[in-house]
């Protein structure tokens, strides 16, 4: 059965590429060894390949080269078994998980990452986009028990002026009356509607005033002629988690933001924390803690990059994106094997910077992707660690944060209560709405089959970078960690007022869910 499976999964692969298999070359897809294939074509190693491999395959990855290495099907096995000389069976970029697995090694697999399908796209597709949040996030408010009689706003005008009502809707504009109250502009699928808060309604005014445009939200209220006054507002919100913990005594790391390349880059801090997780450094008790480390987590930014800001060639040392990945590669190919590296596109990534964001370009990241226990996905993505002996392991949710800023500027208690340095308030506000970037304005976006940027599985972990500041918090049992950076303070992030705290390394003990923050 997985041998059919497989087969299934090679054509699916070319099939989405419009490319048709031959039946011989199908057979001979089981013989060779696609990692090495893989290798010769992207090194033109050429010499005696047709020797090697059917002729029919040469002249197709040749043609699709540049657009298939970066597909999803092989990615892993390539990364994970690029010096194995025995093909292994691999399995799509989005995954299902086997509970029934008693493989003892520590296991990672990508539930969902998305990888890039260039097309041509238009306003259709961001109607799409927002059809099918709407309709996800008014599912999951209309479980509540408070919204049990919602009706759609084509139906307001069959109710009785002052009668109780119940609405699911998305805002489109959100103003303040010369009184102060609080207007909203909302829609529905079948029309709009004119929302009001009084302002000396403070159980809901304050939860008002932090919702942006283009959330979904419930509202209970009063029917009016013209508009109706809100008494109750409710958000997608989550569930109350339960906490995970697994059997085995080991730990995961959460990193961010190294930003290789950077004349501000903390080499001697990175180096003695790559020292350090070698068990080379540091007390008995600290190389024990070092040696039970299973994964690393780093949320995007790897390099600094090339043009992402005005006048970053000033701060860059290494000005070129291949160079900044091959010493990037370096450094992370002196984490022990043992380590399983999951490693997320971030905004100073050689990708597109609207989101979702597939993984790194191939042409400028190949050397990341030469190491056999690192696992590069895009952003955001979600992945299943350590799902052993009947253990469903833990789900991992890396956002990079390009969104931060926005809602850091627009949401009033987070930024009267510390912005910046408190990336907690943000992610809870995320996860309120069971979106990485509710507001359309907060981060470009590219308009997919599905939203990629919904929080549709609920996470153990909500691991977050960009704020270059480290931070640890809770929410309904979902750990939210903030990583920290790697990186001195640049003048572009004084003028922007933000404060970095690098060098620190947030660890977590899986056997009993205590957090620590290293300082190095």
């Amino acid at each position: 059965m997985a041998e059919i499976n497989y087969k299934k999964n090679i054509v699916s692969f070319f099939l989405d590429q419009k490319i048709f298999l031959s039946p011989e070359t199908l057979k001979e897809l089981d013989t060779i060894n696609l990692n090495q294939f893989y290798s010769f074509l992207i090194t033109q190693k050429t010499t005696n390949l047709q020797n090697k491999f059917p002729k029919d395959l040469i002249q197709i990855f040749y043609d699709k080269l540049n657009h298939n290495y970066d597909n999803g099907l092989f990615k892993k096995e390539i990364k994970e078994n690029s010096t194995n000389n025995n093909i292994k069976k691999s399995t799509p970029i989005i995954q299902k998980k086997d509970l029934n697995s008693t493989n003892q090694d520590n296991k990672v697999i990508v539930l969902k990452s998305h990888e890039e399908q260039p097309q041509k796209r238009n306003i259709k597709d961001f109607v799409k986009l927002f059809n099918y949040r709407y309709n996800f996030l008014s599912k999951i408010i209309q479980n509540r028990p408070e919204m049990r009689a919602v009706i759609s706003i084509k139906r307001l005008k069959e109710k009785k002026v002052k009668e109780d009502i119940c609405i699911i809707a998305m805002v489109r504009t959100k103003r303040k009356s010369k009184s102060g109250h609080l207007i909203f502009e909302v829609e529905d699928l079948t029309g709009t509607l004119t929302i009001i808060v009084n302002k000396n309604r403070q159980d809901i005014f304050n939860l008002a005033s932090s919702i942006l445009e283009d959330e979904v939200i419930g509202i209970k209220g009063v029917n009016t002629e013209n508009a109706v006054f809100a008494n109750t507002i409710l958000l997608p919100d989550l569930p109350i988690q339960k906490i995970k913990k697994t059997e085995d005594n080991i730990y995961a790391i959460f990193l961010s933001d190294l930003h290789i390349g950077s004349n501000c880059f903390l080499k001697e801090k990175f180096e003695k924390f790559l020292t350090w997780i070698s068990g080379e450094s540091g007390t008995d008790k600290q190389k024990e803690t070092a040696s039970k480390v299973k994964y690393i987590f780093i949320a995007g930014d790897l390099i600094d990059g090339v043009g992402i800001y005005p006048r970053q060639e000033d701060d860059l040392i290494i000005s070129d994106l291949k160079e900044q990945y091959i010493l990037c590669a370096e450094y992370l190919k002196k984490i022990p094997s043992h380590i399983k590296i999951i490693a997320s596109t971030g905004n100073h990534e050689p990708a597109h910077i609207a989101e979702p964001q597939p993984t790194p370009y191939i042409e400028f990241a190949k050397p990341l992707y030469e190491i056999p226990n690192l696992t590069m996905v895009g952003n955001p993505a979600l992945i299943n660690i350590h799902q052993i002996n009947g253990f469903e392991g833990f789900d991992v949710l890396l956002y990079h944060g390009a969104s931060f800023d926005y809602f850091i500027a627009n949401v009033d208690h987070i930024r009267l209560n510390g912005g910046y340095d408190r990336s907690d308030l943000v992610m809870k506000h995320l996860l309120q709405r069971r979106h990485l970037a509710p507001t359309f304005t907060s981060t470009p976006y590219v308009p997919t089959k599905e939203d990629h940027l919904l929080i549709k599985e609920i996470p153990d972990f909500f691991l977050t970078g960009h704020l270059h500041k480290c931070a640890i918090s809770s929410y309904k049992n979902v750990t939210l960690i903030c990583g920290s950076c790697w990186q001195s303070t640049t003048a572009f992030q004084e003028k922007l007022g933000h404060h970095p705290e690098p060098a620190r390394v947030p660890i977590v003990n899986l056997k009993t869910r205590e957090m620590k923050i290293l300082k190095f």
